[in-house]
């Protein structure tokens, strides 16, 4: 498994990391999902992705994976869901904090986002305050946020994040192209979501949803093929090895397609060539933001 240095936060990471959401559902039986996280760990992956908002899934990784806290760099988001206390308040971010700490059973999260919450909130110097001071205390070693957009960009010029998330893959390609290179310049990691637009090839018709009815559109109009590759291949290594991109996290509650992903990243980038062909073929919509989630 390919690791990387996570921007100058002084963590180290995987190149491909695991999203947790999948571990969440309760449809997914408690020796499945450890049977799942264990075999992320044995392949090499050493990044886990995870939210407050993830269902089952903090619970999950805290229970199956305490034995082994060494040997993964644990993400995960919040600033929401802290029963009787306003969302995107200092309070909810301490009680956020010491909440999934408990929970994931560490005495440290390596990496805390503040998950998707638009500017104007982000811009709170108290909620940001709340984060220097959990920073201050040990129990978060790197202050983050998820999303997109406006807010992604501000958080990215601020200084008060070390790391960002938000979307890249073939057909979502503005952050890749706006705020990626800043943020590798002020030595900020990065963790690519959605690398492989959540497959919105494998639909013959028009899906409904939030991501895949744009991921489809734009995969009609801009007209692109994977050439030779699966459209899998093709989508993660674009992905994986786009510039300034450290980790990209895929979801999957299937053991054999957490195997794959971790085959097709050994295969390293795609050629130059492709990778101007992908770049070209979105141009169009490289100043189109995204919807956050």
């Amino acid at each position: 498994m390919i690791v990387r240095d996570f921007g100058s936060t002084g963590l180290r990471v995987s190149a491909l990391g695991f999203g947790a959401g999948h571990i969440g559902s309760p449809e997914l039986g408690e020796e499945e999902a450890g049977k799942l996280l264990h075999h992320a760990l044995d392949l090499g992956i050493t990044l886990i992705d995870t939210a407050r908002g993830y269902g089952l899934s903090e619970e999950r990784i805290g229970r199956h994976l305490k034995e082994r806290r060494g040997e993964f760099v644990l993400s995960t988001k919040g600033g929401y869901g802290i029963d009787g206390v306003p969302d995107w308040t200092p309070e909810n971010i301490r009680l956020g904090i010491e909440r999934a700490l408990r929970t994931l059973h560490t005495d440290v999260i390596d990496i805390f986002h503040l998950h998707s919450c638009p500017l104007d909130t982000l811009r709170q110097d108290e909620l940001l305050g709340a984060l220097d001071a959990a920073r201050v205390r040990g129990e978060i070693r790197v202050a983050a946020y998820s999303g997109e957009n406006e807010a992604l960009a501000w958080a990215g010029h601020s200084g008060h994040f070390g790391s960002l998330q938000t979307s890249v893959n073939v057909v979502d390609q503005w952050s890749l192209r706006r705020v990626l290179p800043d943020a590798a310049a002020h030595g900020l990691g990065v963790i690519a979501k959605r690398p492989v637009a959540n497959a919105a090839w494998r639909f013959a018709e028009r899906p409904s949803g939030q991501y895949e009815e744009a991921y489809w559109d734009r995969l009609q109009e801009g007209g692109l093929t994977p050439g030779n590759l699966d459209w899998d291949e093709f989508a993660l290594r674009f992905s994986t090895f786009a510039p300034g991109v450290h980790s990209v996290i895929v979801g999957t509650a299937k053991l054999e397609r957490l195997t794959h992903n971790a085959e097709l990243v050994a295969r390293g980038p795609l050629s130059r060539g492709e990778v101007q062909r992908v770049m070209t073929a979105f141009e169009p919509y490289a100043g189109q933001w995204q919807g956050e989630i």
